[in-house]
């Protein structure tokens, strides 16, 4: 089963607090099993008899032991309490290590709300069903098993009652969970469902609002709202019936002990002690079920989240380590692609076909095409966050397959297609990619990146607060921060995957002229749309459904390509109407 197996490898190293959880738990329940026997000979021996001093005597002990029980129960609470939230720190820790190895193909199969979901609620559940395992659990078999056995030494005879209520109450409660446990599965995808709605419209307001979508936005959550609130009112109306079912069985139970009690104290054959002993001790086992069952109604939902979780740490990254990889580079930034290919799985045609291209240190390559060409595909093959399928992409004549993942990525510096800010200041952001950087390197990156005069007129300049996804400043703005992050880190290579989109012709001219000057002698690879960008290349490749249908300078493509004569005359036609 999958949550023993998950539960049993991540407690493992808890084995010590969870034997003294099992020492005390034990210590508990045999110091309440005691209770109702002496309970018994007080009413036997002391109040039946007149006995003041046999009362008195025993009631202390029984005090005694009734202190002793509070003591072990709360150390056992507080023992398993401090291992179930070190189960759920650990395995929060074990999803955020996997997930940070996983390539964009894995992100995007489990998809970021469901990933979300699996490391928080998910875990969480499993959290509580461990919790509730060492608070009740533990004891619940040994208050059932002693129970009976103390029970039958009170009284034989009336053991039948045991021997029915028991199987009856186990039976109607798994007809209850054996109908929960599709509800809870249902629940956890309907609440991945909605935090990715949730999130699209944090993320996306601005558009929301934009396009006047308030009414249909808040149908959409609506709906997934809806349909979480159904599946949870399924599972809860469910749950509903389980502790009326206990309630009912018990008290049936407890009037048949009564009942057939009362007629043995009249037969002489019973002692009235003895029949409050017995019923305690059925209270006892009928609870101790319950208690079983309490954990049994948590099992269903945690099971679902224990697979879902199981699911995300058994998925292996498609991009994997070398079992031997190279420490060290002896060249500066050459960048090979050889007969390169990529495709999705279970796609009918690949996105990159037989791709071969070199770019020395000191050069630029530039890459454009049509929209869905695989322009960004490509970039994204260099520094591995996916595996070329069919060819080789080399950095210094070695495989990048080859290379230790912290040495390749050392050697880039990435500007994504969609820059994104993390929470904290500018400052704290420059340094991402260098975290000893001084401040006279960040501005000087600032400087070069035309973000400098902004920065300025922030208050606070570097120690500026920036929001999640650089939400507090411009798109152009971003674009330039992350810039100017890549270029802190002063790599051998830096790629910019279409990095200049939202600077206006201007801003992006002298942006290029400060890099050019700046980074003199690092390979650049450059993503772009816009011609005026990459004119100055010195060598653009031309990519068509992901196949190179040019390559050359920009005089030598304006001759010889169709493709990219119509790219230029096309952006020429819109600036010149302009």
């Amino acid at each position: 089963m999958t949550l023993l197996r998950l539960l049993g490898r991540y407690l493992r190293p808890h084995w010590r607090p969870i034997v003294l959880v099992v020492f005390f738990q034990l210590v508990q329940s045999v110091a309440s099993l005691y209770l109702p026997t002496l309970n018994a000979d007080i009413i036997d021996q002391g109040v039946a008899r007149g006995d003041t001093a046999y009362i008195l005597s025993t009631g202390l002990w029984m005090l005694g032991i009734t202190v002793v029980q509070v003591a072990a129960a709360i150390t056992a609470v507080y023992f398993g309490a401090k291992v179930a939230m070190a189960l759920g720190r650990d395995l929060r820790g074990a999803i955020f290590h996997r997930v940070g190895e996983f390539s964009e193909r894995e992100v995007s199969k489990f998809g970021a709300p469901s990933l979300i979901t699996r490391s928080t609620n998910d875990v969480q559940q499993v959290q509580m069903l461990a919790l509730m395992t060492f608070t009740l659990l533990v004891s619940a078999p040994i208050l059932a098993i002693g129970g009976i056995v103390l029970a039958l030494h009170q009284d034989l005879e009336l053991s039948w009652i045991i021997a029915v209520s028991v199987p009856v109450l186990l039976v109607s409660l798994g007809a209850i969970i054996v109908r929960m446990v599709p509800q809870f599965r249902r629940m956890q995808t309907r609440i991945d469902t909605l935090n990715r709605v949730l999130r699209e419209q944090l993320t996306g307001i601005r558009v929301v609002r934009a396009f006047v979508r308030e009414g249909i936005e808040t149908e959409r959550f609506a709906e997934a709202n809806a349909a979480v609130t159904d599946s949870a009112l399924r599972a809860g109306r469910l749950m509903a019936l389980m502790f009326p079912t206990v309630m009912l069985i018990l008290n049936v139970s407890s009037v048949a002990v009564i009942w057939f009690g009362a007629f043995r104290i009249d037969e002489g054959s019973m002692q009235v002690g003895t029949l409050i002993a017995f019923l305690s001790y059925l209270v006892q086992i009928l609870m101790a079920v319950m208690m079983a069952t309490f954990m049994a109604m948590m099992i269903p939902r945690a099971s679902v989240c224990a697979d879902r979780i199981t699911e995300v740490l058994e998925t292996e990254t498609s991009v994997t380590r070398p079992a031997n990889p190279m420490h060290e580079l002896r060249g500066h930034g050459t960048v090979e692609l050889r007969g390169a290919s990529f495709s999705y799985p279970g796609a009918e045609q690949p996105v990159l076909r037989d791709l071969d291209i070199t770019i020395e240190p000191g050069q630029t390559l530039a890459i454009i095409g049509s929209t869905g060409a695989g322009k960004t595909t490509l970039i994204n093959l260099l520094p591995r966050l996916f595996d070329a399928t069919g060819g080789q992409v080399l950095v210094d004549g070695v495989d990048v397959r080859q290379l230790d993942p912290d040495l390749l990525w050392s050697r880039i510096g990435l500007v994504p297609q969609k820059p994104y800010l993390f929470s904290g200041t500018v400052a704290s952001n420059l340094r991402y990619g260098k975290p000893d950087a001084t401040d006279e390197e960040l501005w000087h990156a600032l400087e070069v990146a035309q973000a400098a005069d902004f920065v300025r007129e922030m208050d606070g300049g570097l120690d500026a607060p920036v929001a999640q996804g650089g939400t507090t400043v411009s798109g152009g703005q971003r674009q330039r921060l992350a810039i100017a992050r890549a270029l802190v880190k002063r790599p051998e290579i830096y790629v910019f995957d279409d990095s200049f989109s939202a600077l206006d012709l201007a801003t992006d001219a002298r942006l290029r002229q400060a890099l050019r000057a700046d980074v003199r002698g690092a390979t650049m690879v450059i993503v772009a749309q816009r011609v005026s960008t990459i004119v100055d290349a010195d060598q653009i490749v031309v990519l068509d459904d992901g196949v190179i249908v040019g390559r050359g300078t920009h005089d030598e493509l304006l001759e010889s390509n169709e493709t990219y004569a119509e790219i230029v005359s096309s952006q020429l036609t819109a600036e010149e109407a302009a």
